[in-house]
């Protein structure tokens, strides 16, 4: 038996290996590391034998898949120790997630974040135990069966989903065992020491409003504890910047029982928001887009010429017009497809790139909302471009270059997903591989490494997605590139040709921000509510130290408005030290204190966010330092 190793090297055996002895003659320390393998690509457990020719892969927790199996194992201990404390809880479904792992259980006994503590030292008990990890398998039939006798009705729902002929995969460690496709650990042990509980929320079973509230345990676990401090301490940090409470604090927005989902911006939000807007318009237009604003609500029809009806109406709000059915939008595009229709068009038009800052509305579940970044309204910043198959891959490096240019100015990194046809898609294979093609070649051009990722497409075409990572270490999808050759046909545009006849044109979908309310939610984050000058809602506050300066500090306001600054009056009988302090806690980026000596002089005394006391300088030198700030968007 031949077995392929990563490194291209080839080791033969005279029969049948498991994983963890391949990993063993490999490297003692890698044996000792190792979470799971692949064989020819496929993640496995370690215990799996290889009885055949392939390529043999050992994975430890600095991969991610390697650190998925040790958080899902991490996940069945966490159950395990849930079920000796409660021993009347249900188990619903426990899977790993992208910083950790949580568990829905059916809980009599209310647990509340004071008991995480208790389950966490049983959890340690268990793990101590070095308990074996097995998996076995049960036809359908009899692992429902099994399942009833044990009293889990949540495991014996998901088992019935299940085909007939199944044959159901289980792991067992002591007395818990779990309805798992896995891979898992080889023993309880292995889990280590870095984990920990972080928070308790409540989950609808199968995320239906409809059925029983569960109660959801959240935690984390890591191969080496600074590790998990590390991610501990960027929790705290977070919770720091939430996003939630600094836009109470500071004004930006607010969120009512009234609209749950629905946000309000509030003056100072309004703010931010246009001026994300106006820089919005001001790229635009430099990359030669045209703006375009298209109705908040259009009839059925259109909807299931576009695909949305069959593929998103439960996320739609409809309503009935006229005895007509109509739908409100979830998304821009087919109203920028109808603006491409209403005239005729050449190939001299094309590419027609076409802005929208449009709002939309989709219905999330409310467990779902939370903040800014997840409602049921807002602004999306869409691009339809249409264009000839020839221009393909120079306008999606064009979008490309365009996202990169954002994301910089904000001083956010970011990486690049692949994302290719999803089950539940429309078009031909021959559509879907030349746009698909059209995409890996337009990121092989610009030099962009990138991930694949199967089977995440829109259904209507593959998609380029951009993860940002803010400050703090987090990442955000945002934007994104989305080559359509579906909706032009659906909806039988044409443009005319060199050659005089009609031609089909082929469409992107893009977006640079996304949700306008979602990455204001997180440049919230971002910048910790301290925005740079450019951005800030109120950019200067002006402070006299008493009443007797309130006329010049007036006349020092009106200058900065004049001069385009945003600027804000602190008219309160207030110390000085009270207004500074304040003024800091809203984060204005510069105060400027006024006294009998500012104004027989006709100066301020400037004091900036970052670096405090900066002494005294004329005002018409304070505004040129403000505007050059503001103009080059430092």
């Amino acid at each position: 038996m031949r077995v392929t190793l990563k490194d291209g090297s080839v080791r033969e055996y005279a029969g049948p290996m498991a994983i963890i002895d391949i990993a063993k003659d490999l490297s003692e320390g890698l044996a000792r590391m190792a979470c799971v393998g692949q064989i020819d690509g496929e993640t496995a457990d370690l215990r799996t034998a290889v009885d055949r020719d392939c390529a043999v892969n050992i994975l430890t927790a600095k991969e991610e898949a390697g650190l998925s199996a040790l958080r899902h194992t991490a996940s069945h201990v966490m159950a395990q120790a849930v079920k000796r404390l409660y021993p009347e809880a249900k188990l619903a479904i426990g899977p790993s997630i992208a910083d950790g792992f949580y568990y829905d259980l059916d809980l009599e006994t209310p647990v509340t974040a004071e008991d995480l503590p208790k389950i966490e030292a049983e959890m340690k008990k268990i793990i101590k135990e070095a308990l074996p990890i097995e998996r076995f398998t049960l036809p359908r039939e009899e692992a429902i069966a099994f399942m009833e006798d044990k009293g889990e009705p949540y495991k014996v729902e998901l088992i019935k989903d299940l085909p007939k002929d199944a044959q159901i995969s289980f792991y067992r460690q002591g007395e818990f065992t779990d309805l798992c496709a896995g891979p898992h650990l080889m023993n309880t042990k292995e889990v280590g020491k870095a984990y920990q509980l972080t928070s308790i929320a409540g989950a609808y079973w199968r995320g239906d409003e409809h059925n029983k509230m569960l109660t959801r345990i959240y935690a984390t676990a890591f191969a080496k504890k600074e590790e998990l401090d590390a991610y501990i301490t960027m929790l705290e940090e977070a919770k720091k910047r939430d996003h939630r409470r600094l836009g109470r604090e500071l004004g930006l927005f607010m969120m009512h029982e009234a609209g749950p989902g629905f946000p309000f911006f509030l003056p100072k939000g309004m703010v931010l928001k246009n001026t994300l807007l106006d820089y919005w318009r001001e790229i635009h237009k430099r990359a030669g887009y045209v703006e375009i604003s298209t109705p908040i609500i259009l009839n059925r029809s259109l909807w299931e010429t576009s695909g949305h009806w069959d593929h998103y109406k439960n996320n739609m709000y409809t309503t009935v017009i006229d005895e007509a059915d109509y739908a409100v939008k979830p998304m821009n595009c087919p109203g920028g497809v109808l603006v491409y229709a209403s005239e005729p068009r050449s190939y001299r038009d094309l590419p027609l790139r076409m802005g929208e800052l449009g709002l939309v509305h989709r219905h999330e579940k409310s467990g779902q909302l939370h903040g800014l970044m997840r409602v049921r309204c807002f602004t999306q910043d869409d691009a339809h471009i249409f264009m000839t198959p020839e221009q393909i891959k120079d306008e999606i490096k064009g979008v490309a270059n365009l996202i990169h240019q954002v994301y910089s100015l904000f001083g956010f990194r970011y990486h690049v997903e692949l994302s290719t046809r999803p089950e539940d898609s429309m078009g031909s294979d021959e559509d879907w591989e030349l746009a698909t093609e059209g995409l890996r070649g337009a990121l092989d051009e610009l030099g962009l490494p990138y991930v694949v990722n199967e089977g995440d497409g829109a259904f209507y075409g593959p998609k380029i997605d951009f993860h940002l990572e803010d400050s703090i270490g987090r990442t955000w999808q945002c934007g994104t590139i989305q080559l359509d050759f579906q909706l032009p046909q659906r909806f039988e545009l044409e443009y005319i040709g060199k050659d005089g006849e009609k031609h089909r044109p082929i469409m992107i979908h893009r977006v640079v921000f996304g949700s306008i309310e979602r990455f204001i939610g997180i440049l919230i984050e971002h910048f910790a509510g301290a925005f740079p000058v450019w951005l800030a809602p109120v950019q200067v506050k002006v402070l006299p130290i008493s009443d007797k300066y309130g006329d010049y500090g007036k006349a020092v306001t009106a200058r900065l408005e004049a001069a385009g600054i945003r600027g804000e009056l602190d008219t309160r009988s207030e110390k000085i030290g009270y207004k500074i302090r304040e003024a800091q806690t809203m984060k204005i980026p510069y105060m400027l204190v006024v006294g009998q000596k500012e104004e027989e002089e006709g100066t301020v005394s400037v004091r900036s966010r970052a670096e405090g006391d900066e002494g005294a300088c004329s005002l018409e030198g304070f505004i040129h330092r403000i505007q050059k700030e503001s103009l080059e968007r430092v």
